[in-house]
């Protein structure tokens, strides 16, 4: 991908559109390295052009950055660099590679990749339940779209024989209740059931004040790998669908409770698993466990609060890499990253 250069030219900065709706040329990467020596005026100029811009804007820093570039960095979707740094920069060997991989993602799914661009800006800075609004609006949108549509087509709903018992157990030992996702045969996918289980449960904690701490954990090989894709596209209505991911998100109540729970994370910790446990107030995963958001493959953005609740530990630029790509992380760089607080042993829910 040939880099463009950042003009302040009216107009430059616009999203194209074609016939359909289509995003024309919906990223483009920066070279940054020419604005080293530009005046604060002109880079603050330039910061406010990309900030305003619904295009994906991916900077290119081949030098370390400096404070100068500080207003540039922040304004950017992300920014690939070949030398550590702040949240803003995301590590990358081969620059080019780099900037190639998110241009492939992107281009698969334009549309999907651009609501979450925009999306984030916005959660980012937005309260909590004013972020997971926005969120579920726009999931439920793409839900409607035609890239989500595609991936649907491609794989057929298997009907699934969910188990007669328990889904979530919840269990209460002293004034400590331990939350286990318990369905091991589908890597503790997060079924509509299993969401209604996971909000009766934290419900109940957030009523009883005699409950002090609160252990999210999963039962079997996995933590959770994410949503339920047989279940994906089931809601006919959008709206009603907006509606249940507002009232009957567990997510929210994790949050409110978030100073009293602890998740602990082991396995595949994929889509719906990483984003409802990095609400949690101390997050540690065992030494295998592994993050990923693959949603944009399928026409869609995060919808179980990641983009509130990775995006505030993470900052918005390296949640636009992991969401963009699909990128998955290990424990190692997750604590780096800050996504989780420790990396440690972590002791499965055991399934009943």
């Amino acid at each position: 991908m040939v880099y463009e250069r950042l003009s302040l030219a009216p107009g430059e900065w616009e999203l194209r559109l074609g016939p359909l709706g289509e995003p024309e040329g919906p990223l483009v990467a920066v070279s940054l390295d020419e604005w080293r020596a530009e005046s604060p005026a002109r880079i603050r100029q330039a910061a406010e052009a990309v900030a305003g811009s619904l295009r994906i804007v991916v900077g290119v820093l081949e030098s370390e950055p400096t404070a100068r570039l500080e207003p540039l960095l922040r304004a950017m979707t992300l920014t690939l660099s070949s030398s550590a740094g702040g949240r803003e920069l995301i590590g990358c060997a081969d620059l080019r590679s780099g900037v190639d991989r998110i241009s492939d993602a992107v281009g698969r799914n334009p549309r999907a990749s651009v609501a979450l661009a925009r999306l984030v800006r916005q959660t980012s800075v937005l309260d909590v339940e004013a972020g997971l609004a926005a969120e579920a609006a726009v999931y439920s949108m793409l839900l409607g779209g035609s890239e989500f549509a595609r991936w649907r087509a491609e794989r057929p709903v298997r009907p699934v024989m969910a188990p007669e018992r328990p889904v979530v157990r919840a269990e209460r030992r002293g004034d400590r209740l331990e939350v286990v996702l318990d369905n091991p045969g589908r890597r503790n996918a997060v079924s509509m059931r299993m969401r209604e289980s996971l909000l009766e449960a934290f419900q109940l904690a957030e009523l009883d004040p005699s409950i002090a701490r609160i252990e999210l954990r999963g039962a079997g090989p996995a933590f959770c790998s994410g949503g339920d894709l047989d279940e994906f596209g089931v809601a006919t209505d959008l709206v009603a669908a907006y509606l249940v991911r507002l009232e009957r998100a567990p997510w929210r109540i994790i949050d409110r409770l978030r100073d009293r729970v602890t998740a602990r994370v082991h396995g595949a910790c994929i889509g719906a698993g990483i984003e409802m446990a990095a609400f949690a107030g101390r997050l540690t995963a065992a030494p295998d466990a592994f993050f990923q958001l693959p949603e944009i493959g399928m026409g869609l953005v995060p919808g179980a609060g990641g983009t509130v609740s990775v995006v505030r530990r993470i900052g918005r630029w390296r949640a636009a890499w992991m969401m963009l790509t699909g990128e998955r992380i290990d424990a190692e760089t997750a604590v780096r990253w800050g996504l989780v607080d420790e990396v440690g042993p972590v002791e499965p829910g055991f399934s009943v």
